[in-house]
């Protein structure tokens, strides 16, 4: 019987009892994982699928979160101001040219630009499907102008010019000096307004659509109006504000909501976090990568536990000849590491092709910070599934293993 252990076993097939030139642990490891490496693989593989699922809702979170607070977050002012009692809720709040003025007014601010929002749409003249786009009043200059990357930024309150976005221009293949025609609702007509592309800025959507940035009074005429809305003056949204000491965005907060009347002041942050889906959406999306993990620990942890008790024999007879239960602990999650190492190698790399193939219209960005963390917490998942199998091990007894035990 002890001969045909010896033979048979994956563990120290081959050994003969000489002493290997690995060190023992590593022996052991790499001659189990190559003489049964077709299972081996095919795990990894399991790991490789989970791997591409993590990554693109991963992804998926960091684009869907991209289309509702780049405008917002890359703002160029530390604190935005809101109407009072709007639960942040950017439609909802609604301020006229005296408000601006009053924030303007307190010391520590140095400067601030209205700013706000509508919704349009391009159309192009080939018959291609409109692309409906985020439309942004601000002023010239001012705090909520984002800088043109491309050509220059806006001159005028009333110039017939816009900034697009990164992602109009990849949708579009539009370029600085092209033409735009915007399409609106002006009561019950329809009106089409051509306007040029006077620059072209990183990503800023709005309310997860590619946006439109124009000078406030230009932004005011071609905004969509109804019979009710249409004589009204004009009004924005919010107020970007630059202080004089971006540290001190906390205190200068309290004093603004201290002297100016009906207003609530956030930094970026709060803002963007507040826009409405921003928060159920990043919920839904971490519950899923969540439970993505999880299925990983429980596959891995079966399939490891199988393998465990199919060789609870092997693992007596390695006791038996003086291998400490260490030894053989160290093995095991060797192989559990270079099984997933190599999952995730595959994993990355489909993701990646997968990726290629994508249109630009689909939601979905890599970060390094977002791979990062999805990859560190699918090297997690190895060693945690594997603690039920790793803990058989230790606790096999030599003897009865081999059926000696009395």
């Amino acid at each position: 019987m002890y001969a045909e252990q010896q033979a048979s076993s994956p563990l120290i097939w081959g050994m003969n009892f000489k002493r290997p030139k690995l060190p023992l642990f590593l022996f052991l490891a790499f001659k189990e994982i190559w003489r049964t490496r077709g299972r081996f693989f095919l795990v990894s593989l399991v790991i490789a699928l989970i791997t591409i699922l993590v990554l693109f809702i991963a992804g998926l979170a960091v684009g869907l979160g991209n289309g509702n607070k780049e405008y917002l977050e890359k703002l160029n002012g530390e604190l935005i101001v809101y109407q009072e009692n709007v639960s942040l809720l950017i439609p909802s709040s609604q301020f006229d040219r005296s408000k601006l003025a009053e924030v303007k007014r307190v010391e520590g601010v140095t400067d601030a630009g209205a700013i706000a929002f509508s919704n349009a749409s391009l159309v192009f003249e080939n018959g291609r499907e409109p692309l409906k786009v985020s439309l942004i009043g601000v002023e010239p200059g001012k705090p909520g102008e984002p800088p043109a990357y491309q050509g220059r930024g806006l001159r005028g309150k009333q110039e017939k010019g816009a900034i697009i976005d990164k992602n109009v221009a990849v949708r579009t293949n539009l370029q600085v000096g092209d033409t735009i025609v915007l399409k609106s609702t002006q009561n019950t007509k329809e009106e089409l307004y051509p306007l040029e592309v006077v620059g072209i800025t990183d990503g800023r959507q709005y309310s997860i659509q590619p946006s439109v940035i124009l000078p406030y009074l230009t932004w005011d005429r071609v905004r969509p109006k109804g019979a009710v809305n249409g004589g009204e003056g004009f009004t924005y949204n919010i107020i970007a504000v630059k202080l004089d000491n971006p540290a001190e965005w906390q205190a200068m907060a309290g004093r603004l909501e201290n002297q100016v009347k009906k207003v609530e002041v956030v930094d970026r942050k709060t803002a963007y976090e507040n826009t409405p889906g921003y928060g159920p959406q990043q919920s839904t999306l971490n519950t899923q990568r969540f439970f993505s993990l999880l299925i990983g620990i429980l596959v891995l942890g079966g399939f490891f536990q199988i393998q465990t008790l199919q060789k609870v024999a092997q693992i007596g007879m390695l006791k038996a000849i003086g291998a400490s239960s260490a030894t053989i602990a160290i093995s095991f999650l060797l192989q559990i590491v270079l099984v997933t190492i190599l999952g995730i190698t595959i994993g990355v790399v489909g993701t990646l092709l997968l990726s290629l193939s994508f249109p630009a219209t689909v939601p979905i960005v890599f970060t390094k910070d977002a791979v990062l963390t999805s990859i560190i917490s699918i090297m997690l998942i190895g060693p945690l599934g594997g603690l039920v199998s790793l803990r058989i091990m230790l606790k096999v007894e030599p003897l009865t293993a081999l059926g000696l035990a009395s």
